[in-house]
């Protein structure tokens, strides 16, 4: 029981969060990036040539590169912003690791720290000069922080101008907190080369230092990396290898990759690997000795997850896709995602136990080459348009395979992913908004547990309320015409609105931005008997005397529903009658409440409100019935998504 709790946290919460940043009214805003003529072709704004030499000895890397930077603004500049991710692991006083309680998802310090040393920028255009000692130290407003630097130009770079920036710098790798790092002689390396923020179309930088709950923000580019690791190593990356050569026991490969935002690679001597073509893509799997169960079901969810993507969300546009297994020791290097290279996870147990483990987080990062690789929304401002709908995404994909055992099946006990989902975002549904940067909410736990978990099951419910197939429509809008283009929340809320109509996007807006909550209530059930009224009545014909009868002639029901909250989703109403007869009613949900009134000689005996469980954001199932018969309340009980609830709700936050 001990290890399945732990399982279902870390599928709830145990996913790379985003961060912090955000626009002061993002309904209204437009997309950030100005519509490009073709959205197929992203305007090639940070393209970076690269070579990097390994030492797996010191985790050192030593660096150099030019990065082409076109000024993608209607503004000049006269300053560039980096990103100097690294440095977020250089020591305890530094924003991502200064907590004493821990540090984003994993809660861990790591035992050995990283950082990465500029030591030549020079901008070809501006002269030879070596600028960075004219670089800021620390973050703006955080003398302790040193990820997020400030760097004056000695001229203006103006709109449209294309300048080329020489680097030179060393990295050395931290012990893997989370996303990047060393364990023994396995290496990750992420962020791991000085990145340039994105500057916007009016001309402002989105820039800020690296929060333990953030992740990235960058523009599109084409990137040329050259990597120089020992013989020996098994070198996963993004992009398609395209060259090597051998040279005093060590070995050059030569990577390409195009329409990406950043490059991700791994390398380590002990890696089992296999290769497959899936839906004409090359996947590389890199997994553990040990691990052949779960590499094995990570290529089957593969098989089925790729092709499912790419119909529903665009076509995946890249050739290779690498999928790293990181080792035991490696674990929290599990669940992240970079362009075309994501990292998955999994005890080596996990294949044999019941619970969908490696699928699952694999399906998940795989969802995230659409949702931020191809998109490439704000993270730090906007977690819920990449981790959330990503969510949504994923658990759609897991409920089609693998049905309601989606997250756990054995021995008769299923577990749907959704259902583990509605346990976390109910308890935490009053914690906060959704539609918040991943900076304001107050533990990783809320993030996960609002922009994860609350973001899937408010689309979930959507999507049930006003129809899949709409909601399926409307992201499929937002992916496909949002591709390249750097969406904001309107972009997602005008293509629900464009396919599932106003009310729809209102109710979805309200669950995102303004703490939404809804809970439908079943009040009452009450009949009374109806009898030809009694008395003695006259009429142009005589007098006439009817005496009181002794049994009802029929019944008079009404069944009293409430809705409490500030979220209305369209519901049905189901009524059971003495005879066993069902029949179902309809209710637009708006209003506080509503009445069904029934007459006839069949009286109503009980009554549930959305019987078939779509409104998932509902707080509380229990109190959707109402009947005079025990048989009738037993039946919802048989429901396997109900007795899942009530599993999740013992070993539940």
């Amino acid at each position: 029981m001990t290890r399945l709790r732990a399982l279902l946290v870390s599928l709830g919460f145990a996913l790379p969060a985003a961060g912090s940043g955000g626009s002061a009214d993002p309904l209204s805003a437009p997309s950030p990036t100005p519509v490009a003529p073709d959205a197929s072709v992203p305007p090639r704004i940070a393209s970076y040539a690269l070579e990097a030499r390994l030492d797996v000895a010191s985790h050192t890397l030593t660096g150099k590169g030019t990065l082409t930077w076109q000024n993608p603004s209607s503004v000049s500049t006269n300053e560039l912003w980096f990103h100097l991710y690294l440095n977020a692991f250089k020591n305890e006083q530094s924003l991502f690791l200064r907590s004493p309680f821990g540090a984003g998802r994993s809660g861990s310090h790591g035992s050995d720290f990283g950082y990465i040393d500029v030591t030549r920028l020079a901008v070809r255009e501006l002269g030879a000069e070596n600028l960075w000692p004219r670089a800021a130290k620390t973050s703006p407003g955080d003398a302790d922080d040193e990820t997020d630097i400030r760097l004056p130009l000695p001229r203006e770079i103006g709109p449209g101008e294309k300048v080329n920036i020489e680097l030179e710098w060393t990295s050395r790798l931290p012990s893997i907190v989370e996303r990047t790092g060393y364990s023994g002689s396995f290496h990750l390396v992420g962020q791991w080369f000085p990145k340039l923020a994105k500057r916007e179309p009016d001309g402002t930088w989105a820039h800020f230092a690296f929060h333990p709950q953030a992740e990235f923000y960058a523009d599109f580019g084409d990137y040329d990396v050259t990597l120089n690791v020992p013989r020996g190593f098994v070198v996963g990356a993004t992009g398609r290898r395209v060259g090597d050569r051998e040279d005093a026991g060590r070995v050059e490969l030569r990577y390409h990759a195009e329409r990406v935002h950043d490059f991700a690679w791994t390398a380590w001597d002990r890696f089992r690997e296999r290769r497959e073509r899936v839906d004409g893509v090359d996947v590389q799997l890199l997994y553990p000795p040990g691990h052949e169960a779960n590499a094995e079901d990570e290529l089957e969810v593969l098989r089925d997850a790729l092709p499912h993507m790419s119909r529903r969300y665009g076509r995946y546009p890249h050739p290779t896709l690498t999928v790293v297994h990181p080792p035991e020791a490696a674990r929290n290097a599990g669940g992240m995602e970079y362009p075309a290279f994501i990292t998955t996870g999994g005890p080596w147990w996990a294949a044999r136990s019941g619970a969908r483990a490696a699928p699952a987080v694999t399906v998940h990062e795989l969802g995230h080459q659409w949702f931020q690789g191809l998109l490439a929304s704000n993270e730090p401002a906007w977690p819920f348009l990449d981790e959330g709908v990503n969510t949504y995404a994923e658990t759609q994909f897991m409920q089609t395979r693998f049905g309601t055992g989606s997250l756990f099946s054995l021995g008769g006990l299923e577990v749907s992913d959704l259902a583990a989902r509605r346990v976390f975002a109910i308890a935490h549904g009053h914690d906060g908004a959704i539609a918040e940067p991943a900076a304001r909410f107050a533990t990783f736990q809320d993030l996960g547990a609002l922009v994860y978990a609350r973001t899937a099951v408010a689309l979930a419910s959507v999507a049930n309320a006003w129809g899949t197939d709409g909601l399926d429509r409307a992201l499929e809008r937002y992916t496909r015409d949002q591709r390249f283009r750097h969406p904001a929340p309107k972009d997602l809320l005008d293509a629900v609105r464009a396919e599932l109509g106003d009310d729809a996007h209102d109710t979805l807006k309200t669950a995102l931005f303004d703490k939404g909550w809804v809970d439908y209530e079943l009040g009452a059930v009450d009949c009374v008997g109806e009898q030809k009224p009694a008395g003695v009545f006259d009429s142009e014909s005589g007098r006439t005397t009817v005496e009181r009868a002794r049994a009802a002639d029929t019944q008079a029901c009404r069944v009293l529903v409430r809705r409490k909250g500030t979220l209305s989703f369209p519901v049905s109403i189901e009524l059971e009658m003495a005879s066993g007869a069902r029949s179902r009613a309809h209710w637009d949900g708006k209003g506080n409440w509503t009445t069904l009134d029934h007459e006839g000689s069949d009286r109503v005996v009980a009554a549930i409100v959305d019987p078939d469980r779509e409104i998932l954001l509902d707080e509380n199932f229990a109190n959707n019935s109402f009947s005079s018969r025990a048989k009738f309340a037993h039946r919802t009980l048989e429901r396997a998504t109900y007795l899942a609830e009530l599993f999740l709700g013992a070993l539940g936050p």
